[in-house]
């Protein structure tokens, strides 16, 4: 039979396993936590208003154009609440209301889909904006859109997708449907044809399609004062990380492979063809809507212009609405930005900085005059039981002064 010994679970006599290892213990008096408090709110309240400086010298325009879609046929001025222009001398800055009109178009849908190239036609709403830029926003220049409401972050929305179909893999509908798309793998019933791409994300991508034009007088667009369109490059949105997650299709047979049921406008008689088929590995739009969001308001790059400036003036901008934001009690907007050394505009950072400081040097304060109109005698550390040859439990640890006995 084993020995006691050998079955007792006590922990080896070592420093590490009994505790016994040296530590330090703060005692924290007024000699160092008032100069703390002072140290803080003096380093935080430069660094907070560098960077609430910098994220206001970051120019903005932003325009919701939800309700677009119920204006009339002739310019109407945008509500208030619907736009916001931030400049960096917006205090001094004279500009036009931006306004907005509506208009039914016959579009041509090989535009929607970056390698659709077919002739198929289609009816669409088109909002026409007309808006000024009062001062020269120099590049590098960003176009997002912005969707509020829009919950990407709901736990079948973002597993509803499969990573080795992206990937170029021809999967079959049983894979997919027994793999991430169950929700969206295909027809089904007795067909096993199956959706490229499949899945409830790549669904319901953004599909509005968005042009900018310069005007360059103050009149209107017209033969004899044409619109010089301005073009944002779709290259370089997505994150390098993200393109790595993509590849050409392995799919042979187009005739089992179908677009996703909102797609499916996009293409003649809503199939694929070999010339239509579309290369997700080169369609960074449709990689940057791929990243879901974490929060239910929210703005993805849409294009950037990385060399033309975009000169004071007045601007148009065109949007065929395709993206149906009533629908889920949504709203979406158009968002123009440059961008500082830490990036597009956000002042909370700056903001939160300044606030800290304000509230350290008040505590500081508060808790000095406090010191100062009736000061608090500090005990002897030395008494304490920790600090005595018997430890806290030990016969030999003599009792601090004023100590009760039990």
């Amino acid at each position: 039979m084993s020995s006691d010994n050998d079955k007792s679970k006590r922990p080896a006599n070592t420093a590490f396993k009994q505790q016994r290892l040296k530590a330090w213990q703060p005692i924290l008096t007024p000699k160092t936590v008032l100069p703390t408090f002072f140290i803080i709110g003096i380093l935080f309240a430069p660094i907070g208003g560098v960077l609430f400086y910098v994220s206001e010298s970051v120019s903005e325009i932003s325009i919701d154009y939800t309700k677009c879609e119920s204006a009339g046929e002739a310019f109407s001025s945008i509500p208030s609440d619907h736009f916001t222009y931030s400049f960096p001398s917006a205090s001094r800055l004279q500009y036009m209301v931006p306004q907005y009109k509506k208009a039914n178009v016959t579009i041509d849908d090989s535009n929607r889909l970056p390698g659709a190239k077919n002739d198929a036609v289609s009816s669409a709403t088109r909002c026409t904006i007309s808006m000024e830029i009062p001062v020269d926003m120099k590049p590098p220049v960003y176009l997002y859109y912005r969707l509020d409401g829009f919950y990407q972050n709901h736990r079948k929305y973002v597993k509803s997708f499969d990573a080795a179909q992206l990937k170029g893999t021809a999967r079959t509908y049983s894979e997919l449907y027994n793999g991430g798309c169950s929700d969206l793998a295909g027809p089904g019933g007795d067909s096993q044809q199956v959706y490229y791409p499949c899945g409830l994300i790549a669904n319901s991508i953004f599909n509005d399609t968005i042009s900018l034009s310069l005007v360059k007088s103050n009149d209107t667009p017209n033969a004899a004062n044409p619109a010089e369109t301005l073009t944002f490059n779709d290259r370089g949105i997505a994150w390098p990380s993200d393109k790595k997650k993509y590849g050409p299709s392995s799919y042979q047979d187009y005739t089992n492979v179908l677009p996703p049921p909102n797609w499916a406008s996009r293409y003649a008689n809503g199939v694929y063809t070999k010339e239509t088929f579309p290369n997700l590995a080169e369609d960074e739009h449709f990689q940057v809507w791929m990243r879901t969001a974490g929060l239910p308001n929210f703005r993805k790059l849409y294009g950037r212009s990385d060399n033309t400036m975009l000169k004071r003036g007045n601007y148009t901008l065109e949007i065929d609405m395709h993206f149906p934001s009533i629908f889920f009690g949504g709203q979406k907007a158009i968002v123009l930005s440059t961008v500082s050394f830490l990036g597009g505009k956000n002042p909370f950072l700056g903001i939160a900085y300044i606030c800290v400081a304000v509230v350290c040097v008040i505590l500081g304060c508060v808790f000095t005059l406090r010191h100062l109109y009736r000061p608090r005698k500090l005990g002897d550390h030395t008494y304490l039981s920790w600090n005595q040859q018997g430890g806290p439990a030990g016969p030999e640890s003599p009792r601090s002064p004023g100590a009760s006995a039990q």
